[in-house]
């Protein structure tokens, strides 16, 4: 029987949003898909702004998520990671996530100049560029543009690139990823982006570029864009001269 809906000084989405959130932990769990908004209003007796009110703060709160097509679902726990080099194949695995790839895109090009610069290709050095999105148990987590010297991986397009990418390097190149600079920041979804990783509008990213190196030699600029609904990052930290 649905909790009845009393006019006053609570307002009727902030009931509302309780009801939601006692249905989502105590009934349905992660993955489950709430009712639509249409049963929400004919159940409740509310306006679809109340109800679109009550979903938008339980998804902000990361208790629900929206999936793009497909409807409002409770939110999976966020995946932690520990700030570390490895791939993200390796990362998913050691939390018992199945991980997975679409491979988007491989084309040999000259990249930007700041990719030039990182990888050191020299006047006239190219690059593959691979684009990718990267799933755990078939949910998307990351999209990732990366790019990486032709003159060192000839061949790659040829070459499986749906898996750890470290892996294939190290046993076909005999090239062992062992260094890396890395830079986070934040950023919202948007267009592309947000179809490919099946996220609302505005959803968070975590945004990591990463430059990695094998015995000094620059081998990797990749920039990863994760959803920040779906993936945090641990640190510990400790007082210290930088």
């Amino acid at each position: 029987m649905a909790t009845k809906l009393e006019a006053g000084p609570r307002p009727k989405h902030v009931q509302l949003s309780d009801v939601l959130a006692e249905l989502a932990t105590r009934d349905l769990g992660p993955g489950a898909a709430i009712p639509s908004e249409r049963e929400l209003m004919a159940t409740y007796d509310v306006s679809r702004a109340t109800v679109r009110k009550s979903i938008d703060s339980l998804v902000a709160g990361g208790l629900l998520e929206k999936i793009h097509g497909k409807g409002t679902f409770v939110a999976r726990p966020r995946v932690e990671t520990h700030l570390h080099l490895a791939s993200f194949s390796d990362d998913m695995r050691r939390r018992g996530l199945v991980p997975s790839t679409r491979l988007m895109r491989v084309d040999e090009e000259r990249p930007p100049p700041e990719v030039v610069k990182s990888l050191r290709l020299g006047a006239r050095g190219t690059a593959w560029r691979i684009d990718r999105v990267r799933l755990a148990d078939g949910q998307p987590m990351a999209i990732e543009q990366g790019w990486y010297p032709r003159s060192l991986l000839p061949d790659l397009d040829t070459e499986d690139l749906t898996g750890s990418l470290y892996t294939l390097f190290a046993e076909r190149y005999d090239l062992l990823i062992d260094g890396a600079e890395q830079t986070l920041w934040g950023e919202s979804a948007e267009g592309a982006t947000a179809r490919r990783l099946e996220a609302s509008a505005h959803t968070p990213l975590l945004v990591f570029r990463r430059v990695s190196s094998a015995a000094g030699r620059p081998v990797e600029h990749v920039v990863s864009r994760y959803r920040g609904d779906r993936y945090q990052v641990h640190m510990t930290l400790s007082a210290g001269s930088p």
